[in-house]
């Protein structure tokens, strides 16, 4: 595969790509930083890649997910500024795993099929969770393609699934 018919077919997933930066940054902007940074990963080296079993598709989500832990675990070792150390707990900016993630306009994944019930319960999974179900669920991802993504075992990818559906 040349390098052009690379980028067309990377291309094609866009906005799929799109799509699960959103579910993961949960702000419009972050999401378009990601997919760029992903896709610029992607584009260097193209020459590398070999479709195997699963495609580009899964490929590129895998890069994506990279780039955002990467920037997340980037952020937790930021400078702290000091107003932030001697503020008060309850005005700090808590950035662990069980904290909220900031508010975003899910209308623009354009969901029109999904009734509001639905898009407030995945909005409200954990991290963890609505990543697998959007990747299974909305993006037909494969158990073994999900694991490979995100880089853990596939009973864990199972695990998650079940309790994302539970919950």
């Amino acid at each position: 595969m040349n390098r052009e018919e690379f980028e067309l077919l990377a291309l094609e997933h866009l906005d799929a790509v799109y799509r699960m930066a959103m579910q993961l940054s949960r702000h419009p902007d972050t999401a378009s930083d990601l997919v760029q940074e992903t896709y610029l990963k992607a584009l260097r080296v193209a020459e590398k890649f070999q479709e195997r079993g699963g495609g580009i598709r899964p490929w590129l989500f895998k890069i994506l997910h990279n780039v955002f832990y990467s920037r997340v675990a980037k952020e937790q070792r930021g400078p702290v500024s000091s107003e932030a150390l001697h503020s008060h707990p309850d005005n700090s900016s808590d950035t662990g795993p069980d904290s909220p993630s900031p508010a975003w306009d899910i209308a623009s994944l354009d969901w029109e099929h999904v009734d509001d019930r639905l898009k407030s319960a995945i909005d409200d999974l954990s991290i963890e969770y609505r990543e697998v179900l959007l990747l299974w669920g909305v993006e037909g991802i494969k158990y073994r393609e999900i694991a490979d993504i995100l880089d853990v075992p596939i009973g864990t990818v199972m695990s998650r699934l079940h309790r994302a559906r539970s919950i």
